[in-house]
């Protein structure tokens, strides 16, 4: 199980060995720098989290399914070609989780991004490189 504490971000999980293969398999595609900010992951270092612009944006592979998938009022997006849970948090910047893929990609970021889709469409190609559909 990974526990890490990163700005206001928890990461402590372990998901199955099959998603924690396609989170490998992401952090082998993702990109050096996200939104202009270069690449600095949480500590411990894992497959299954990154982090750019020291905790700017956070990127958590492999999480539970979120409480908020099951709202249907629930905002949702599809940036790049992925689909996006879009979760706003109080007093933090936005929390975005995929849809309808082989295990879930979390990404977190502060309030500057707040209503920029940036980071997301930066993310993307990896995503849909990585962690394939489930439907």
């Amino acid at each position: 199980m990974e526990a890490v504490l990163s700005g206001a971000v928890e990461l402590a999980f372990a998901p199955p060995s099959e998603e924690a293969a396609y989170c490998g398999a992401l952090h082998e595609e993702l990109p050096a720098t996200v939104a202009g900010l270069g690449r600095s992951d949480p500590e411990p270092r894992s497959d299954l989290t990154a982090g750019w612009g020291d905790g700017a944006i956070v990127l958590r592979c492999g999480v539970p399914r979120p409480p908020a998938m099951t709202d249907e009022k629930a905002l949702g997006a599809e940036v790049g070609g992925v689909g996006w849970l879009t979760e706003p948090r109080e007093g933090d910047g936005p929390r975005f989780t995929t849809t309808y893929r082989k295990t879930y990609v979390e990404v977190s970021m502060d309030e500057r991004f707040a209503h920029d889709a940036t980071p997301l469409m930066d993310l993307a190609a990896a995503v849909k490189k990585a962690v394939p559909p489930s439907v």
